[in-house]
């Protein structure tokens, strides 16, 4: 169910959840952003696409998606390949580093709570957590329009080009039947697929921590 069912029965969780979710939306478009224009393309630098302003990255129909479906998407980040020193290792680095600012966020989210003893805000660092470790490894998927599929896919490619062809020509069709069938099922197949990745991010997450405190 998407986010709009908390706005009647819990408005101050529909507060905190869509704050964290843009919040984290628009860091993950701001770090692909930034990383194209350290490397060397400024085009979404010169779109506006190179700060937090939720205005300049949220989709409207991916936005109204989240609302009431529970799934939706940001703007992707337009990158010129041809500005890029190296285009095919510099667009996976791009790609990484949304999945990577969330999973820095999530990783200080831990550290700070457990430095600090925060806990009793537990109701805005557990969303914001979930949230960006969720992000990280659904958006690691090797399905386009995924960041996986800019980093993953050359790498199969190597071993089996027609898996690879496959998952760019229909990646989004796999991805909305997935979506649609568990939605209609009520089973969440996605969770199921990352729900375990999400765990053991945690469990390592949670050891540097212990070692670092």
């Amino acid at each position: 169910m998407g986010l709009i069912t908390l706005l009647y029965s819990d408005p101050s969780a529909f507060i905190i959840l869509s704050t964290c979710l843009i919040f984290s939306l628009c860091f993950h478009e701001f770090s692909h952003s930034i990383t194209a224009y350290y490397l060397g393309d400024d085009t979404s630098y010169r779109m506006g696409r190179a700060n937090l302003n939720p205005l300049n990255h949220l989709d409207p129909i991916g936005t109204l998606m989240i609302l009431f479906i529970g799934f939706g998407w940001a703007k992707p980040v337009p990158v010129n390949h041809y500005n890029l020193e190296n285009p095919k290792s510099d667009m996976m680095k791009i790609a990484f580093a949304g999945p990577a600012s969330n999973l820095l966020i999530a990783f200080l989210v831990l550290l700070i709570a457990q430095l600090f003893d925060l806990y009793d805000y537990s109701k805005i660092i557990v969303p914001l957590y979930w949230i960006n470790v969720a992000l990280a490894v659904f958006n690691m998927l090797p399905i386009t329009p995924l960041d996986g599929s800019q980093i993953f896919n050359p790498i199969i490619s190597k071993y089996n080009r027609n898996a690879a062809v496959f998952l760019s020509k229909n990646g989004p069709n796999v991805l909305l039947a997935i979506i649609f069938i568990s939605i209609i099922t009520n089973i969440p197949i996605l969770s199921y697929i990352i729900t375990p990745i999400i765990s053991l991010i945690t469990n390592i997450f949670e050891f540097i921590i212990s070692w670092i405190i």
